[in-house]
C-alpha cells in the first residue's frame, strides 16, 4: 500500500498507465539541478540513437512534475539545453538519479492533479473519520487544530469520566453517550480562552470557517472522545501522506481507477496499455466487457468499489440523530 501521494501516483503508472511492454523512453540525471539550471546532464547509455534524435529543438522532456522544452542536445557531454517549467508546470530542483522522460504520453503533473481531484470528489459519498479528545466545558469550545476547518459533523461521542454528576457514587471509569453540536463560526474568529487570554483562529486554505463544539448533559472537566465526519484534507504536494489526508487503504483502488479513466478520456489508448488494463481488471474479478470502452469499464469498476466502501462506512459509523439542532449519538 502507498504511504504518500507520490507513492500513489507511482502506483497509478505501474498498474494502469505504463505496462512493461510499452515503456516510455527513459534516462536519469547524473547530477542534481536547481530550479534555474538550463543544462541537464543525462546518462547517454540509456537513450538509443533514435531517442537522441527525438530530442531535437522543441521536444518535450519531463523530470518529476516539470516539463521542459529541449533546445539543444550535446551527445558528447551528454547534456540537454532546455527551457524550464513549460506548459503550465513549475521549475523545481531535482536530484541525482531522477528520471528523465522523452515526450511522456501521461505527464506526471496531469496524474498528480487527477489524483488530487479524485480525492476531493470522493466527499460526500465517502469521507474521512477523525477522533478528537476534548475536555468538556461550559459554553462552546473552539477547535484550533491545523485542519479542523475540514470537520463536517460528529458521528458519535462517548465520555470517559469518574464522577458523572455531583454526588455520584460511581468510582470506576465508565463510558456514556454525550450530545455534541458542531458550530460554524466566522473566519477569522477571536475568542477568550480558559486562561483569560484573547486568541484568534484563522484559516487561509480549505473551508473558510472556524469550528467549535458544544456539549450537553455533561459537567465541565470530563474527557470526551468525539468522532467526526471530515472532508479529505487538501493535497499540497507528493510528500503529503495518505493518513494526513484521511484516506484509508481501501480507497487507493477507487482513486486509481478514477485517475486512469480521467487521464485516458478522449485519447487513443495504445493496444499494449489497453490489454494491460484489461488484464489488471480481470484479476479483480470485474466484468471488463460490461462497458463500451476502457474508460467506461474503469468508471463502472470504480463505482463498485465506492459502493463497497460506503457500506463499510455505514456499518462502522451509523449516522447520529439530530433533534432541535442537538446531535445525539446513534445507538
Amino acid at each position: 500500500m502507498s504511504t504518500t501521494i507520490g507513492d500513489l501516483v507511482d502506483r497509478v503508472y505501474r498498474e494502469y498507465l505504463e505496462p512493461m511492454d510499452d515503456v516510455v523512453s527513459y534516462s536519469y540525471l547524473t547530477s542534481g539541478i536547481n530550479d534555474s539550471t538550463t543544462t541537464i546532464p543525462y546518462d547517454g547509455d540509456l537513450f538509443s540513437v533514435e531517442e537522441e534524435d527525438a530530442l531535437d529543438a522543441g521536444a518535450i522532456i519531463e523530470i518529476g512534475q516539470e516539463l521542459m522544452f529541449a533546445k539543444e542536445l550535446n551527445v558528447v557531454t551528454n547534456e540537454i539545453t532546455v527551457q524550464r517549467g513549460v506548459r503550465g508546470t513549475t521549475a523545481a530542483s531535482h536530484s541525482l538519479g531522477d528520471l528523465i522522460k522523452i515526450a511522456p504520453p501521461y505527464p506526471r503533473k496531469n496524474v498528480f492533479d487527477a489524483v488530487k481531484d479524485q480525492i476531493e470528489n470522493l466527499y460526500p459519498t465517502l469521507f474521512a473519520v477523525e477522533v478528537q479528545t476534548i475536555t468538556s466545558s461550559t459554553g462552546y469550545t473552539v477547535l484550533t487544530g491545523g485542519d479542523d476547518n475540514y470537520l463536517v459533523a460528529p458521528l458519535k461521542a462517548i465520555s470517559q469520566y469518574t464522577d458523572w454528576s455531583a454526588g455520584s457514587d460511581e468510582t470506576t471509569t465508565q463510558y456514556r453517550g454525550v450530545s455534541v453540536e458542531l458550530i460554524d463560526l466566522p473566519n477569522p474568529f477571536t475568542y477568550t480562552d480558559s486562561g483569560g487570554s484573547e486568541q484568534t483562529v484563522t484559516y487561509t486554505s480549505g473551508p473558510s470557517v472556524v469550528k467549535a463544539i458544544q456539549m450537553y448533559g455533561i459537567a465541565s472537566g470530563h474527557t470526551v472522545y468525539v468522532t467526526f465526519k471530515k472532508k479529505f484534507v487538501e493535497i499540497t504536494n507528493e510528500a503529503t501522506t495518505l493518513s494526513s489526508v484521511g484516506l484509508q487503504n481501501e480507497y487507493e483502488a477507487i482513486i486509481m481507477a478514477g485517475v486512469a479513466a480521467h487521464i485516458m478520456s478522449g485519447r487513443d489508448i495504445p493496444s499494449a496499455t489497453a490489454d494491460y488494463i484489461t488484464d489488471q481488471m480481470s484479476i479483480q474479478n470485474f466484468p471488463v466487457n460490461s462497458g463500451t470502452s476502457i474508460r467506461n469499464s474503469l468508471l463502472r469498476y470504480q463505482q463498485v468499489l465506492i459502493n463497497q466502501a460506503r457500506k463499510d462506512l455505514r456499518a462502522r459509523y451509523p449516522e447520529p440523530v439530530s433533534i432541535n439542532s442537538i446531535v445525539y449519538p446513534a445507538q
